[in-house]
């Protein structure tokens, strides 16, 4: 497997050191890690820049409302969830059989309350489903045809299968059917058939903190696959010090169980965001033989957004109100500026 490890993961990782206080709201957002080139047409680079950046505004309106940091995960992750561009909610991928399964989970860090759901075809924006099953349900996790049920109980919008159809996401699975058939993937191809994913973390007000992933999954996935997106300590997890959103190819965010791991190592061994967060995602992650990304909050502030890829959709707004975008491996996230 191709591993890609530049200069810039040094920059990804860094912490906005000392220049927010626990109570100022901040918000980080991703739009998934992978084989992402510099050789995306202008029209798609502008629309996703575009995309990231309503996200931001979206998620900080909520914090700057007053509103709870489960609020802007929501609100961002919607913006996302209904953008094409991105392999969750309407750009979702496809499975082997032709179909869309989408996954979503959301955490509350203050009171450890999740909500999660899985494999489900018809519900338009999965993260709203999961908070859902958080507030309405006392249950975390709900899959398939109950899950739907439970949203049509819940007043969650229900679509059309058809809605989630792409003829992009279409035409990626036709390639990876053919070459599932002739046996040769490439292994760029291979590689991205894992990624993909969309989410939030944030920080509110009162200094709590929460964590939010939606995912189609990966792209010719088989049997009922589920990645870890929906899996509270594998792809999402947030408790009273730390929110993590992991994205990259989920097998191996289960087994290190990632987000859990950075987030006690920065509440229970009192190691640095940043550094908690690179060594699980730079370092053992691709010790197994995986890769991603990961976006990571802290109660004083600090963030991280490690990645091991050619690239990861990514953003930031802070104190300044300003939305901070980025895609490219080597391109200045704005992190430093902010220290």
């Amino acid at each position: 497997m191709k591993r890609h490890i530049s200069f810039a993961l040094a920059i990804a990782s860094m912490a906005v050191a000392g220049w927010v206080s626990a109570a100022t709201p901040v918000l980080v957002i991703h739009g998934g890690a992978g084989v992402i080139k510099r050789d995306m047409s202008p029209a798609r680079d502008k629309a996703v820049r575009a995309a990231l950046t309503q996200a931001l505004t979206a998620g900080y309106a909520e914090l700057k409302s007053g509103k709870a940091a489960v609020d802007a995960v929501s609100a961002a992750i919607v913006v996302l969830e209904n953008d094409p561009n991105f392999n969750a909610g309407k750009g979702a991928v496809f499975t082997h059989e032709g179909k869309n399964e989408l996954d979503a989970a959301i955490m509350d860090g203050s009171t450890l309350k999740a909500g999660a759901i899985a494999g489900v075809q018809r519900v338009r924006n999965p993260i709203l489903l999961a908070r859902s099953v958080m507030d309405h349900s006392p249950h975390v996790m709900l899959a398939g045809a109950g899950a739907e049920a439970f949203a049509k109980e819940n007043g969650v919008e229900l679509v059309d299968p058809s809605y989630f159809r792409t003829e992009e996401r279409w035409q990626q699975l036709q390639k990876a059917l053919k070459e599932d058939a002739q046996k040769v993937p490439h292994a760029d191809e291979e590689t991205a058939k894992h990624f993909g994913t969309v989410g939030a973390v944030a920080l509110d007000a009162a200094g709590h903190l929460a964590a939010g992933t939606s995912t189609g999954g990966m792209t010719d996935k088989r049997w009922g696959r589920i990645g870890d997106s929906p899996l509270i300590g594998a792809g999402t997890y947030a408790n009273d010090g730390c929110a993590m959103s992991g994205t990259g190819w989920g097998e191996f965010y289960i087994r290190t169980v990632a987000a859990h791991e950075v987030c006690m190592r920065v509440t229970q061994m009192r190691v640095p965001l940043s550094r908690a967060a690179a060594e699980v995602i730079n370092q053992e992650i691709p010790s197994l033989g995986g890769n991603g990304g990961a976006i990571a909050l802290d109660r004083d502030g600090h963030i991280a957004m490690p990645f091991n890829t050619d690239g990861m959709f990514r953003g930031w707004i802070g104190a300044d109100g300003v939305p901070h975008v980025a895609i490219y491996g080597d391109e200045d996230d704005g992190l430093s500026e902010a220290e």
